[in-house]
């Protein structure tokens, strides 16, 4: 497996490229800016995108989806619960990231539901609280999290459409029940550091010592 973390825009948004190696075919998830960056990471490393996976539909994750898409004919995937969200942001949010309106989704993801990726496959799971649709997405021993579980934090929950109590939630029920070696790939590098594991949030996070 090809995994290459890249932090994108104004706000440290992580965008990640996935590869299946034996195929070449590959995902990005969350490509909220620096489009050309992305796309020069993995034609270097020979990687064919497939797919562009947003974690949930906030602009600053989405802003690059248009471009992307346009540059690659990927398809967009998002969970059925943003989907509409990822498609009416206002014109002047759009315009504050200098982002293009998100093409509407290819495809609609819910709980459960595997894409495919050459050989490898990736498990949604649902993990609302940050927004309604935020989602995880597990493969081979990691997991993205998008802004619902970050190094030693947690997303917010003062947007409109967020929940505090979903995302403890969330975290409790579908995330650290995953395996405590699960490395965790946030969506925001807020200096904690780029990467942890599910046992380290357990340990470490303080917003989770209550759970």
């Amino acid at each position: 497996m090809f995994l290459k973390q890249l932090q994108v825009g104004h706000m440290a948004v992580f965008a990640y490229i996935i590869g299946d190696t034996e195929s070449g075919d590959g995902i990005v998830v969350d490509p909220g800016a620096d489009i050309d960056a992305i796309l020069w990471e993995a034609q270097n490393n020979g990687i064919n995108i497939k797919y562009i996976i947003n974690t949930h539909g906030h602009v600053d994750h989405i802003a690059g989806n248009a471009e992307l898409k346009e540059k690659t004919g990927a398809k967009i995937i998002i969970h059925e619960s943003d989907a509409d969200m990822m498609v009416s942001h206002p014109f002047i949010i759009m315009r504050m990231f200098r982002a293009k309106p998100s093409p509407p989704a290819d495809v609609r993801v819910n709980d459960g539901d595997t894409i495919e990726l050459g050989t490898m496959k990736l498990e949604v799971i649902h993990t609302p609280g940050h927004s309604p649709g935020s989602m995880s997405l597990y493969t081979q021993g990691y997991v993205l999290t998008g802004d619902t579980l970050l190094v030693e934090s947690v997303g917010s929950t003062n947007l409109i459409g967020s929940s505090r109590e979903a995302l403890y939630s969330s975290i409790r029920e579908k995330l650290l029940t995953l395996p405590d070696d699960t490395v965790v790939l946030p969506g925001h590098n807020i200096g904690g550091g780029l990467t942890s594991t599910i046992e380290h949030e357990k340990v470490c996070n303080p917003f989770l010592q209550r759970l």
